[in-house]
């Protein structure tokens, strides 16, 4: 044990120590931060109202579209004509106008229709924004037409919230807790998808450096073939925990940061009214409110030690069963890169039914598939995360946790037990092209 610890120490120092750990761990989440900082800047700096000249020949309107205010489209009823307003357009005086003629109606039975233009092209959010008020306004009226009394009209147009309860805890869900969830699951195991490619990989490739090297010859004479992949494992593991910690960190000093550093861009963000068709019939005034209030109510629900515990446990569990698979494709290459890489496909091909079965299983965590996928060994790390997010008995019953956990466990000693027989004959085998079937050989073996 004492020397696979070496190992490992010999492997975290050489890593470590590289200036270019030190710039992909710090260097990169601080310069994506900054393109966000830049991002958020430049979007706030190049928002400008968007006026709207209405010229009202049929008195459709009243003077007014309607009784919101928006900082971004801004209508002004006007009495000029369609040549002053097309200059006023070229002169930048409005960026468009409405022209309502005189024969128009909102029952509809006239052939006249609304006119719109524009100096430039209108981006889509903007036109959408234009378009539902201008529709929402002549529906009013229609509906006043009609001897329907405002009171009414309001009463009708009066949204009901519809309350959801789990069956399993009996507890009122909230809406936007379950796009949280959503959220994080889906991050979650995306996250442990690329761990698994990026740091199995770089098992691998260390492997075969070091057979290419002749060095692990060197190393062998001290220590056992399975000593040696175990340090080269939890090695290389210990640095990405690390990296991982650093980054979780530095994204959280970065977020109190940049509020403090640039209140100004969050002052205008606050400003901003809510996209259209996330909370079309709410009051604008009140949609950032409510929004932000939902937001903090789902995040309140969601179980964070829970999934940073689970994530820490799958982050492991995870790496340590592929690395292990990983280091014996690695031991099994020649010079030629092209070897290993020839192998890779049974290893790789569960890694990515796991991230396709957790697409399905954030949509639908209790699905047949979902469970499966949450069980079998090779998947659960990724599928897992996903179920995890919604929480305890919502989206996994703790029967199915704690059985997906030792699953984990004895598919990690058995892909070990495998791996380090094919590491103890590959590591020390040269000039032969090695196949699966050759491989399969080596494992089950007898010593």
């Amino acid at each position: 044990m004492n020397k696979i610890f070496i190992v490992a120490r010999r492997e975290f120092l050489t890593r470590v120590q590289k200036k270019t750990f030190l710039l992909t761990t710090i260097g990169v989440p601080i310069l994506i931060f900054a393109f966000y900082a830049v991002i958020i800047f430049m979007s706030v700096k190049s928002t400008s109202d968007f006026k709207v000249a209405v010229v009202d020949q049929a008195n459709v309107f009243n003077g007014k579209i309607d009784e919101k205010k928006s900082s971004e489209v801004i209508f002004s009823f006007v009495n000029d004509d369609t040549a002053t307003l097309n200059k006023k357009l070229e002169q930048k005086e409005y960026d468009a106008y409405l022209y309502v003629p005189t024969g128009f109606s909102i029952s509809g039975q006239s052939n006249d229709s609304l006119q719109f233009r524009s100096a430039k092209t209108v981006g889509l959010m903007t036109r959408e924004k234009i378009e539902n008020r201008v529709s929402k306004a002549l529906e009013e009226k229609r509906l006043l037409s009609m001897n329907i009394s405002k009171a009414q009209l309001d009463s009708i147009q009066a949204q009901k919230e519809l309350i959801t309860f789990a069956n399993t805890s009996g507890k009122k869900e909230n809406q936007t807790k379950v796009g949280v969830s959503y959220a994080v699951g889906f991050i979650s195991g995306f996250m442990i998808y690329i761990i698994l490619f990026i740091y199995g990989t770089m098992v691998m490739r260390g492997v075969v450096e070091e057979k290419v090297s002749r060095i692990a010859e060197v190393i062998i004479s001290s220590v056992k073939p399975f000593q040696l992949m175990m340090g080269k494992i939890i090695g290389i593991g210990a640095v990405g925990l690390i990296q991982f910690l650093i980054w979780g960190a530095l994204v959280l000093v970065l977020q109190l940061a940049i509020p403090a550093l640039f209140p100004q861009l969050f002052e205008g963000m606050q400003a901003q009214p809510v996209q259209p068709g996330m909370m079309a019939a709410v009051d604008a005034t009140k949609q950032q409110p409510d929004m932000i209030r939902g937001l903090m109510e789902g995040l309140n629900q969601i179980n964070f030690p829970l999934i940073v515990g689970c994530f820490v446990f799958y982050f492991l569990g995870g790496y340590f069963m592929y690395a292990s698979l990983f280091a014996a494709v690695g031991s099994a290459a020649n010079e030629d890169m092209q070897d290993a890489q020839s192998l890779l496909l049974p290893i790789m091909m569960p890694i990515i039914f796991g991230i396709v079965i957790m697409m399905q299983a954030v949509n639908n965590p209790n699905g047949s598939l979902a469970v499966f996928g949450s069980l079998f060994p090779l998947t659960s790390p990724i599928v897992m995360m996903a179920r995890v997010a919604h929480g305890i008995p919502d989206g996994v019953s703790t029967f199915q946790l704690i059985l997906s956990m030792l699953f984990l466990i004895l598919g990690f000693f058995g892909t070990t037990w495998l791996a380090g027989k094919i590491y103890r004959t590959g590591i020390l085998m040269y000039g032969k092209k090695v196949t699966w079937k050759e491989l399969w050989k080596w494992a089950i073996k007898k010593n």
